[in-house]
């Protein structure tokens, strides 16, 4: 399952199943002990070509050599996690939103008006707890050669460690041009731990002899800057700390035999913290912008997972000290690599949950499980898609996608009762419109908050003042729209024409293995060649073309009734101007394997995560008869997948937070 905070990236693919080819052809996934170069190039398709919808999110914004001192900012760690932790819970505990949480006018959705209301298949399902505390939900990327990513080793090899800058010799200097009390002195602020110092060496008469000495230290000390100044009447050559690395230093401590490899690759393991969130905790403590990350997609929040990020110009050495700093986090398995990771870029993720509290027989749970692995579910996308407050996203994208652009930054900002910490700033807003009063009561850690109020002080218009937040998110907030009008279709879909393809639908070829290749319309002919499983439908957008029958009316009636036009998608604003994307409405996980377990206390953890992996931890002792059943599942999903669709597959429940809350028990 991705979280929500994801968007897509419409690429020629062909059928689903190439996805995870290599998985079942290996027999077992390898776990990822190294990382290659990925090849992707994340390229757009050309108009009409297959577009397979997949998992994305990663920093498609220019890549950017940072140029900052990168030393991890230890001072600002207490204030940053202490107020970031406002937003996420800081214990493994049950989740406690309930339906009176929020108030009557403005709820989360539900399932429902989601478009989620079908199933595929007719077993009995059954009550349990997805859930119940973040560490029932494990979620690790595959990687494009079938790797299983895994955080097993947070050093930095020995041979990739930098190398201080060497102080040069006394004799190395001609005594002519610095002589050797000069020397001395700037030796020892070298040395000197005191970045403060300045050390003044008389400037002689002849210019040509003032360059010589200005070169001399640049060559011999690249850790000094110079300057000529006037010093109580007599001018001086003053050398000084340069302030932060500069482009030559960042180069010096890059290790020789990776001049080639500009980014280095790492695993990046985190527990109960959104992707973004994590990478933006980890730019701040290292005073670099957060566009020096990318990653092929992100991964839940309430959740353990481990995925890959790769970092531009980022030493190992620096990312490595982050393990003494951060909570529920941490870094390892480093590599250097040419080519940053790009959207899309993974066959998908493996998924090992818990199903806590089971309320069946071990006949009903295998009936349904076996069911999941043969059929598959249908490929909804979760309650995640659209945001988990009282503000859906997909409202805010369909504001963007009207180009109302103040109304995007008032629902942006609207009071959500879910975040008590926020209220204030957001009533502040709601009722008086003042940028600059707001900002006074915005926390730090609110940073897209505080980016839009930012421009909007600076009296830029709305739709400018959107743009400073990040592409990611704002793309995030359109295609959530798309994936709510694709759940209604879909769910129309197989209400009206059953579970089978018929003619019109639109489906990915099988044999058609190039990447360019183009959807397949069901004809009488070729009907007997397909099976549900091969059936795609579009999400709406300028570049897809619609099912051949009476589907393709239903997008324009449902796109009518928003104030849209199927046929006019494109929008001057470039990045809301969608192309659009296929997505199988069937999807039938690989590597599906489950167990069965009693327990008695719902405090311990049935699954070991990497983390507790490398700290060398064990699975408590099995309970022969508990007070309560669980179950543990683990599949293979492709990219953009849901896995809390498959288990409501499974249960036939509800996987809204709020009734999955009602559940809980202590």
């Amino acid at each position: 399952m991705i979280s929500p905070n994801t968007c897509w990236l419409t690429v020629c693919m062909c059928h689903k199943k190439t996805l995870l080819a290599n998985l079942k052809g290996k027999g077992q996934i390898k776990h990822k002990t190294s990382m290659d170069p990925s090849t992707g190039d994340g390229s757009e398709p050309v108009c009409k070509k297959a577009k397979l919808e997949i998992d994305d999110l990663a920093v498609v914004s220019a890549v950017s050599d940072p140029t900052s001192n990168i030393t991890p900012n230890v001072s600002d760690y207490a204030q940053v996690t202490s107020q970031a932790d406002e937003n996420v819970e800081a214990t493994d505990h049950i989740e406690t939103t309930t339906e009176a949480d929020v108030s009557p006018s403005h709820k989360p959705l539900t399932e429902v008006e989601a478009g989620i209301t079908e199933y595929l298949n007719p077993n009995t399902g059954f009550r349990a707890i997805i859930k119940q505390r973040y560490s029932d939900f494990n979620v690790n990327e595959i990687d494009q050669a079938g790797n299983v990513v895994r955080l097993t080793d947070m050093s930095v090899p020995a041979e990739e460690k930098p190398k201080e800058d060497p102080i040069p010799k006394v004799k190395d200097i001609d005594a002519k041009i610095i002589n050797e009390e000069n020397r001395s002195k700037l030796e020892a602020l070298i040395k000197s731990e005191d970045k403060s110092g300045r050390v003044n060496i008389p400037a002689p008469d002849a210019k040509d002899l003032r360059t010589q000495i200005h070169l001399v230290v640049k060559q011999s000390y690249p850790q000094l800057e110079t300057k000529t100044e006037e010093i109580n009447g007599q001018k001086m050559i003053q050398a000084f700390w340069r302030k932060g690395k500069t482009r030559d230093s960042r180069r010096d401590e890059w290790p020789a035999s990776k001049r080639s490899c500009r980014f280095v690759k790492f695993v990046l393991y985190k527990e109960n913290k959104d992707t973004m969130d994590a990478i933006g905790l980890i730019a701040k403590l290292l005073k670099i912008k957060e566009n020096v990350f990318q990653y092929a997609g992100t991964k839940d929040r309430r959740a353990r997972t481990s995925q890959e990020i790769t970092a531009n110009r980022v030493h190992p050495e620096k990312l490595v000290i982050l393990n003494k700093l951060l909570r529920n986090m941490g870094v390892g398995n480093f590599t250097y690599v040419e080519e940053p990771l790009k959207l899309g870029q993974l066959l998908g993720n493996r998924f090992t949950i818990v199903l806590r509290n089971v309320e069946a027989s071990k006949e009903v749970i295998e009936e349904a499980l076996v069911s999941l692995k043969s059929s598959g579910f249908i490929n909804y996308f979760g309650m995640q898609r659209f945001g988990t407050t009282s503000v859906p996203t997909h409202k805010i994208g369909s504001a963007l996608l009207h180009g109302d652009w103040k109304k995007a930054v008032d629902l942006i900002l609207m009071p959500r009762t879910e975040f008590p910490n926020k209220m204030k700033f957001q009533k502040i807003w709601q009722e008086t419109g003042d940028a600059k009063k707001t900002l006074q009561e915005v926390p730090r850690y609110c940073s897209l908050e505080r980016n839009l109020l930012q421009g909007l002080e600076r009296k830029q218009q709305p739709i400018t003042a959107l743009e400073r937040i990040s592409r990611n998110t704002r793309m995030l907030y359109v295609h959530s729209y798309q994936a709510l009008v694709w759940n209604h279709m879909i769910s129309r879909r197989l209400v009206k024409l059953g579970h089978k393809p018929v003619i019109g639908d639109l489906v990915l070829s099988k044999n058609n293995s190039s990447e360019a290749c183009s959807p397949v319309v069901v004809t009488a002919e070729n009907l007997k060649d397909y099976s549900i499983e091969d059936v795609v439908l579009p999400l709406p957008g300028h570049s897809v073309v619609y099912p051949g029958n009476e589907v393709h009316e239903w997008y324009r009636e449902m796109l009518k009734e928003d104030g849209l036009d199927i046929d006019n998608m494109k929008r001057p604003q470039k990045d809301y101007s969608l192309p659009g994307a296929y997505r199988h409405i069937v999807i039938v996980p690989v590597d599906v394997s489950w167990s069965h377990h009693q327990y008695d206390d719902y405090t311990l953890s049935l699954t070991l995560s990497d983390w507790d992996r490398l700290k060398e931890q064990r699975l408590p002792e099995p309970v022969e008869k508990g007070k309560f059943q669980a179950v543990v599942l683990e599949m293979t999903l492709p990219p953009s997948c849901y896995a809390t669709m498959a288990l409501r597959e499974v249960l036939k429940l509800d996987t809204s937070a709020a009734h999955q809350a009602s559940l809980n028990i202590t």
